[in-house]
């Protein structure tokens, strides 16, 4: 990637193929930074990359972070390359020095748009003799390298797009690959650091295809063996148009910090894609390994519903509370969560006991998309015990002293056992010794006791999860108010 910035959805998508396919075939993904645009580098930009991947869970095996053998990984430390490269074309006469000026470029760019022509270099400089050469770098005027393109490209057989061929000589001109200031640009660093660095697959957005055929003529031109490459579709939104930045609403650092996990992001930006066996939800990263085939990827557009990702989270979060292990992680995190939202409010510390933070997990298993839809204001009686008075409770039934005390008999005889089915049976029946409150009225109450609200989960739900110690403390504490 190149690092003008955070890393969003379309990136992740790029280096999750490169990575599924590298472990597919038991190979080595490799994190290459691309900073010869000097101007355009934000400062910090490679770190979050590569921070974004590890949270994401595909790693790079070498990268600017780790290291490895191929090293460096980052471009504007390999210019020695570059220009070791650039030469051996100038020697072999594959490309020229450019004298022109910016004033003239603009001025050939301004007459082909005002021509109605695509805009392109005329290669006046490809024509100049070794002798007007010399002159011009004798007077110390700037200058870059040029690729010489050549006509009668080869076709290529692309891994996604198959059969492909570009005529760039005809609508493009020669492309600078040195920069005067001694930087590469993309046709050349790539070429030569695949080359150098033993690639053998390139998997990159379709907007590259075209490309391909003058960077295979930059690989003629210095003898060298290409890599093989695959063009993935573009990732655009569910109504075709392209991915937003502009709000920030697609990078990784906004989904991370809104308590997505990981898995969510790689099912759902697989799932709107292809190269699979089969469309299906809550896929692993292990599953997407195996289920991967490079020739399933398809060349239409993958459109990306950003309104199903609660849902995608949804079935990782459930698949995470299952895990024992796993678990353990969302406690600590529901943990730290609690602590943040309810800290001045919390009465008891016994709410960050694991056994009941875990409890509360389990219980509200697939109800959930979010661990922090645990601490909104419709869980608050899970955390801060509510504050309910008894003439609250007396405008839903005049016998709150009766529900009270048939409640606590009960809770004490069955403390040991509280399940749902058990509870929700015995509060019928407990329902049928009252003289005159409706069912429904008697769980209003029950609910309102338990956690100051109108809604929320079921009764019964409440008091396993509260355990029959906290229910009768808060009986208790209403029928005294």
């Amino acid at each position: 990637p190149t690092i003008t910035g955070f890393l969003h959805l379309g990136g992740l998508r790029t280096a999750l193929y490169n990575y599924i396919f590298a472990k597919k075939h038991q190979g080595t993904f490799i994190l290459r930074v691309e900073d010869t645009d000097q101007n355009r580098v934000v400062p910090g930009a490679a770190e979050g990359i590569e921070d974004m991947l590890d949270w994401a869970g595909v790693s790079p095996d070498e990268s600017p972070g780790r290291g490895g053998p191929a090293g460096p990984y980052v471009q504007s430390l390999r210019l020695e390359l570059y220009r070791r490269a650039s030469a051996a074309l100038l020697q072999s006469g594959a490309a020229y020095r450019c004298f022109c000026t910016p004033q003239r470029l603009e001025l050939l760019r301004r007459e082909a748009v005002r021509s109605q022509q695509t805009p392109r270099y005329d290669n006046r400089c490809r024509h100049l003799t070794p002798t007007e050469v010399a002159q011009k770098l004798s007077q110390g005027l700037d200058c870059v390298i040029r690729f010489r393109l050549e006509k009668g490209v080869e076709p290529f057989q692309d891994l996604v797009y198959g059969w492909n061929k570009h005529e760039v000589a005809e609508v493009e001109g020669d492309p600078v690959i040195l920069k005067g200031d001694g930087f590469p640009t993309y046709h050349l660093a790539n070429v030569v650091d695949d080359h150098y660095m033993g690639i053998t697959h390139v998997l990159r957005g379709t907007e590259w295809l075209t490309s391909t055929s003058k960077h295979l003529l930059l690989y003629k031109a210095f003898g060298w063996e290409p890599p093989q490459f695959g063009h993935l579709p573009l990732l655009l939104n569910k109504d075709g148009g392209k991915l937003s930045k502009r709000q920030g609403d697609i990078f990784l650092e906004r989904f991370a910090r809104d308590g997505f996990l990981p898995e969510a992001l790689l099912d759902i930006i697989t799932n709107c894609g292809s190269g699979f066996t089969e469309k299906q939800m809550g896929r692993t990263l292990e599953e997407l390994i195996s289920q991967f085939e490079i020739g399933r990827i398809t060349t239409h557009s993958a459109l990306l519903d950003l309104e199903a990702l609660p849902e995608f989270n949804r079935i990782h979060l459930t698949r995470h509370i299952e895990n024992q292990g796993l678990r353990q992680r969302l406690v600590r995190e529901l943990q730290g969560l609690v602590e943040l939202v309810y800290g001045d409010q919390q009465v008891d510390p016994d709410v960050l006991e694991k056994e009941y933070v875990e409890r509360v997990l389990l219980l509200r298993k697939g109800h959930i998309s979010l661990l922090k839809n645990l601490v909104s204001s419709d869980y608050s009686y899970l955390w801060v015990r509510p504050s309910v008075s008894r003439q609250q409770l007396q405008t839903i039934s005049a016998e709150v002293d009766e529900i009270g005390k048939l409640v606590l008999g009960l809770l004490t005889r069955q403390a040991a056992a509280l399940t749902m089915e058990e509870l929700n049976k015995d509060l019928r029946s407990l329902q049928k010794q009252t003289r005159e409150t409706k069912y429904s009225s008697m769980m209003q109450l029950l609910r309102l006791v338990l956690s100051g609200q109108q809604h929320g989960p079921s009764v019964a739900e409440m008091m396993v999860t509260l355990g029959a110690e906290e229910v009768c403390g808060r009986i208790r504490r209403a029928l005294s108010s």
